[in-house]
């Protein structure tokens, strides 16, 4: 009997790749329900509908595509209800989440702030929303207990004195970061404020970008100390000295936070002032046209990076939006140091400004309304908010020095503050946010007077401040993967079992000289109530550990976890 024949092999077939939502390559249907909503209707036609249907008719009358989706691009969220534990939180329906009040973010571009652009955001605050303000760690300013039949009367103040609302929130170019001391410290490299302007008034409200994938962040900075983060931007300007060309910016692109942490990524290419609105409208547009569309989860720019690398980036960049070929430019050197610009320091002029912490970020209309005055009182016209959450008054004469940081400390603005209190930062936590799951402001406040008993004792062995963010729920909004200690908001379980607010914990994580996220101790949460007691351990297995001139996050790196946790 003949021996069996072979069947043929098949040939392998080819598996269909599935689109990621891709316009430039052709996949125009929307793929979910938000790019659905923003194909329907332009998202900044909804300020219409504010002033003329939802102001008069109140919450109630609010179409929810709107109120959950398109509001954004105005700068409101609707706040967390209160009561709702976070236990409960993404396990409940949006509706079930929301308050009939709403967050309202005032766009800070750069940092700059007029005296009366304060004032106004102080009068706003105490008129319409309880007196809350919070300075975020993107320089904005946010309003909470806003309702809807305001808004049109808190624009039209805010407009007056040249502040805006406009796409601080949304699938659109956020706030751009800038130094808060552009044009007035003596090592920048080269000042920010014409390319801030000039995008800001050229594109931020622009119709052709307000449908992005997702956010995007913008950094820019010639100071030195890299102030803006820009390591962790979807695009940054990092001034640096061109050796042919003079002082300009070197390109990077594609960092972010959130549950999938990347850093930024230099193309390798220097960009002069002039085309620095250019370049930065170039980058976005390849955002809009190749960002991946199909999953929220993977609609940033860092997405696109990562899978196209730097050298694709650069040439598409160069070959279909641009034009030309960029020139090639050095790496800015990476900073040392302190980068809050806390203290008083002195200008280029002479004068001096005057940095200072505020707890947290939260401060208040009165607050804000009374910095302004002490300022005014100096001479000045002009403050800076910072991406600490922190305030600068700046062209203070130094005959006045002493009598404004008296002034502001009595608001609880402190320019020489303990190393605790100088080093922590955190998110708006459950007390507003439908995305948390644990109260950050408050526990962050109480944290640092906490920690400046417990270790006052060793508090002059400190000299450069342990870091400590918290934020309340995964997303990173404090920065929690690049600081020192990185507290990130979950329900533990406590000795008897039960679930609690607490957080996991990040150690280690840094920016500049420090660059990289912070290592995870397996398994290792801490509950809400023990974090002072845990910090307060693990600085004192710092201190007494330490090699000489070591840093915190040098030390995390080869401690023994047992040291750690």
């Amino acid at each position: 009997m003949a021996p069996p024949t072979e069947s043929p092999a098949r040939p392998a077939r080819k598996r269909k790749t599935r689109g990621e939502g891709q316009w430039a390559l052709g996949y125009r249907e929307p793929l979910n329900a938000n790019e659905r909503s923003k194909k329907d209707d332009n998202p900044l036609n909804v300020r219409e509908r504010i002033e003329n249907i939802y102001a008069h008719r109140g919450f109630d009358a609010i179409d929810p595509g709107d109120l959950r989706g398109r509001f954004r691009w105005w700068g409101l969220y609707t706040q967390r209800a209160p009561g709702i534990p976070g236990a409960r939180t993404g396990t409940i329906e949006p509706e079930d989440l929301d308050d009939r009040y709403f967050m309202m973010r005032v766009r800070v571009d750069g940092g700059a702030l007029t005296t009366e652009q304060l004032r106004v955001i102080g009068e706003v605050s105490q008129t319409y929303a309880r007196d809350t303000a919070d300075i975020t760690d993107r320089q904005n300013v946010q309003l909470h207990w806003v309702r809807v039949e305001d808004v049109p009367t808190i624009w039209q103040k805010l407009e007056s004195v040249g502040l805006s609302t406009t796409e601080a929130c949304g699938d659109c170019p956020r706030v751009i970061l800038g130094s808060p001391v552009a044009g007035i410290a003596a090592d920048e490299i080269i000042d920010a404020t014409p390319a801030i302007a000039e995008i800001t008034e050229r594109y931020i409200g622009d119709r052709s970008l307000s449908n992005l994938p997702r956010k995007f962040k913008t950094a820019i900075s010639g100071s030195p100390r890299w102030d803006t983060v820009p390591e962790i931007n979807d695009i940054s300007l990092v001034g640096v000295v061109h050796p042919e060309h003079g002082p300009g910016y070197d390109l990077w692109v594609g960092g972010g936070l959130s549950t999938n942490p990347k850093l930024a990524v230099r193309l390798g290419a220097w960009v002069s002032q002039e085309d620095a609105a250019e370049v930065w409208h170039a980058v976005v547009q390849i955002f809009r046209d190749y960002g991946y569309r199909r999953l929220r989860n993977r609609a940033r720019l860092k997405y696109l990076l990562a899978d196209w690398g730097a050298e694709k980036f650069r040439q598409v960049l160069e070959d279909e939006y641009l034009g030309r070929k960029l020139i090639d430019g050095p790496a800015p050197e990476t900073p040392s140091g302190h980068r809050d610009h806390l203290g008083v320091h002195r200008q280029v002029d002479g004068n001096h400004y005057v940095g200072v912490k505020s707890a947290a970020g939260r401060v208040s209309g009165s607050t804000l309304m009374e910095v302004a005055k002490a300022a005014e009182r100096v001479g000045s016209k002009r403050v800076r908010t910072t991406v600490e959450q922190n305030l600068l008054v700046l062209d203070v004469a130094e005959s006045d020095v002493e009598g404004l940081t008296a002034d502001l400390a009595e608001l609880g603005l402190h320019a020489d503050p303990s190393p605790w209190r100088r080093g922590v930062m955190a998110c708006t936590g459950i007390e507003f946010c439908k995305l948390a799951i644990v109260e950050t402001k408050q526990r962050a406040i109480d944290l640092v007077s906490e920690l400046e008993k417990r270790l006052a004792d060793v508090q002059a062995g400190v000299t450069d401040p342990v870091t400590i963010n918290l934020n309340g729920c995964p997303n990173a909004c404090a920065r929690t993967q690049v600081a020192d200690i990185g507290l990130k908001g979950q329900m533990v379980p406590d000795g008897d079992g039960n679930q609690v607010e607490g957080f996991q914990v990040h150690l280690g994580g840094g920016l500049a000289i420090d660059t990289g996220f912070g290592r995870k101790i397996r398994g290792h949460k801490v509950i809400s109530s023990e974090v002072g007691p845990y910090v307060e351990r693990l600085v004192r297995n710092y201190l007494d550990q330490r090699e000489e001139g070591e840093r915190f996050a040098q030390w995390v790196a080869r401690a023994e976890e047992d040291d750690l946790k």
